[in-house]
């Protein structure tokens, strides 16, 4: 395969030599493809876009004794008959196209616990010119269900070296490495013929040879009683029960993350706040740079904005954390069947919640995901919804306020705002289905359920670290910018007798003051017409998590969000914003603050959630979106603050 034409955007810190043997990766989801792919290449690389597509894969270099390959994971497919631009990307690279052009060597992720399913693609492969090796997953959770897999035989029936490898724990990749070098030795050939020319003949051809495959390899044990799964699923998939399981799952994580991280989110607050700040304190002024601008933007906005984001990394490892614990553990693809009627509802398939459930942890990544969709509108429209689902960004807002409002019920308050989250999904997706796309119809979902295993400690650790660098990496920047941008806004004068970042420069006759003033009275109806309030969702088109930090500068007063849950009530941030909401609302406090949040969970989550709409569905759209979310946000905060006001 030419590297040339397998070239594409690869943002790993290791990338394989020019001219390495190039394996493609292949298999069907939750088959452990990907954890194969990182168990082989370090988990070294990221994401990109393949050139003059918008379909991300992955690529990385695998280091080996026999030498270095170029391992490229394509995304998950059932079989190489496309129904999506990730499917169709698969089958022009691997398949359509010249065979100078193919891959060296494809190595095929076969699930052991859905093996007739997971083999389909390999019927399709042995049809063409390929170096093909099977690895065999999951083959430790099948026999816990009563079935082995001779590997000797399956190979055997196949034609092409089949080896059972544990990707999570990495045992096994020995062997892995060492029939992929003797394969690429050998000449690429093609292992059974098509037999007819008519697609469903085909198809009955391909099944039969599964079948005889499975039947000489498998071993299963007659059990007298109901597996574990399914014993799990009678609940997990109930109609009335399923839901009820998840939105106690969803709580739990929620209540957990609010609660553990309380003491590591005070220690690094306490670390950047003191020691790290006196001591660039202490070196601006030994080298004379001691102006209150430079001790302003550099103590109270570089590093108090590093610091800011870096108090958060605890709250996020950990959600991120439990989220990977449920994925790998197979509930969330059960998720997504208790979920399905609700898509179904909105004219969307089942299979949207997997983007609009990556929503809740980052919307850009959640926008691109959309391309696990097969038709154009589905594509669109969830692409649409997703910047109501509440990410990780508006979270780090939510604990600060309902840790300052609600001190012994944070937990609650922050779950409802995602069930709140999730309701607006669904009516908003229902206008948008009963107005714009009312021809649209639905499709059955078809989703893999896989049994029920312990998840992995070192594999939910390493999808923790990934998401969470991702998060920082993100987040971090943004942040940093945003700071040194509301700095130097809040330290411009727009009145005469003071000069640049002077001390006593009362912030509201700052430039930042000025402009948040000016757009205080369109929030007034809502209960939050403040400058100092409404000037935090300003820097919140930017970056959510930028709203606090603003209050933070805007008070000139430390961050509340890292205290111990008990002491952030009498903190001065917190008193100050709780007055600032008083004042504003006229007394009706709780109502303010819980239309703020309404508006903060509805509006424009960030430039980035943005440009990542403009790639997928194009500029008009993203614009459209926008406007749906601006409009939406501001009726739902000033409806919030009316019905509430009534009784707080």
């Amino acid at each position: 395969m030419s590297t040339s034409t397998c070239h594409c955007e690869s943002h790993g810190s290791n990338p394989a030599p020019q001219g390495a043997p190039i394996i493609a990766l292949v298999g069907a989801p939750n088959a452990g493809k990907s954890t194969l792919f990182n168990g082989l290449t370090g988990a070294k690389a990221k994401m990109g876009n393949w050139p003059g597509t918008t379909v991300e894969v992955s690529r990385g270099a695998w280091r080996t004794q026999s030498g270095t390959y170029d391992v490229i994971d394509f995304p998950g497919a059932y079989s190489l008959d496309p129904i999506s631009p990730d499917e169709e990307l698969t089958r022009e690279l691997v398949v359509e196209c010249a065979p100078e052009d193919r891959p060296d060597l494809v190595l095929v992720a076969v699930d052991a616990t859905a093996l007739s399913r997971s083999l389909y693609m390999v019927a399709q492969l042995a049809e063409q010119d390929h170096r093909i090796v099977v690895v065999l997953t999951k083959a430790d959770v099948a026999a816990r269900y009563g079935s082995t897999v001779d590997t000797e035989k399956l190979s055997e029936t196949l034609g092409v070296p089949v080896l059972a490898v544990d990707p999570r724990r990495r045992s096994n990749l020995a062997a892995v490495e060492q029939a992929v070098a003797k394969r690429l030795t050998q000449p690429k050939r093609t292992l059974r013929t098509p037999g007819s020319e008519d697609a469903f003949e085909l198809a009955d051809a391909r099944f039969a040879w599964v079948e005889d495959a499975v039947t000489a390899a498998l071993d299963a044990k007659e059990q007298q009683k109901r597996s574990a799964t399914e014993k799990i699923d009678a609940v997990a998939l109930h109609p009335l029960f399923g839901p009820l399981l998840f939105l106690a799952c969803m709580w739990l994580v929620f209540q957990i993350t609010t609660t553990v991280a309380a003491p590591f989110q005070d220690s690094l607050e306490s670390f950047f706040s003191g020691p790290v700040s006196d001591t660039a304190r202490s070196f601006l002024e030994t080298i004379g740079l001691s102006h209150p601008f430079f001790t302003g933007l550099i103590v109270d906005g570089l590093i108090g904005g590093v610091g800011m984001v870096l108090t958060f990394a605890p709250l996020m490892a950990l959600m991120f954390l439990i989220l990977a614990v449920l994925e790998d553990s197979g509930y969330m693809s059960r998720a997504a069947v208790v979920t399905d009627r609700l898509m179904k509802a909105i004219g969307l398939p089942g299979k949207a919640f997997i983007p609009l459930i990556v929503g809740f942890g980052c919307n850009v990544p959640a926008i691109s995901a959309t391309r696990v969709l097969g038709q154009p509108r589905q594509r669109l429209l969830t692409a649409l919804l997703i910047p109501f689902t509440s990410c990780s960004a508006r979270l780090t807002v939510y604990v600060m306020l309902a840790t300052t409002f609600f001190p012994d019920h944070a937990g609650s308050v922050v779950f409802a705002m995602y069930v709140i989250s999730i309701a607006l999904v669904i009516l908003v997706g229902l206008g948008m289905k009963h107005t714009l796309w009312r021809r649209m119809g639905t499709e059955p979902l078809v989703i893999d359920l896989p049994v029920y295993q312990f998840p992995g400690l070192r594999l939910a650790l390493s999808v923790m670290w990934v998401r969470l660098k991702g998060f920082l990496h993100t987040a971090g920047g943004i942040i940093v910018a945003t700071v040194a941008v509301v700095f130097l806004l809040q330290s411009t004068p727009v009145v005469g007798g003071y000069g640049f970042a002077d001390d006593d420069l009362p912030p509201q006759d700052s430039v930042y003051g000025r402009v948040s003033e000016t757009i205080a009275p369109v929030f007034e109806p809502a209960g939050f017409g403040s400058w100092s309030i409404s000037g935090t969702l300003l820097t919140g088109f930017v970056a959510k998590e930028a709203v606090i930090s603003s209050w933070a500068q805007t008070y000139q007063l430390d961050d509340v969000t890292d205290a111990d849950p008990n002491e952030q009530a009498s903190s001065p941030l917190a008193q100050a914003v709780r007055q600032d909401f008083k004042e504003a609302s006229g007394g009706h406090t709780i109502a303010a603050v819980w239309a703020f949040m309404i508006f903060l969970l509805s509006y424009t989550p960030c430039v980035a959630t943005l440009a990542a709409q403009k790639r997928e569905i194009g500029t008009k759209w993203m614009l459209f979106g926008m406007v749906i979310q601006l409009t939406s946000a501001w009726v739902l905060a000033v409806a919030t603050f009316h019905l509430l006001k009534v009784w707080f």
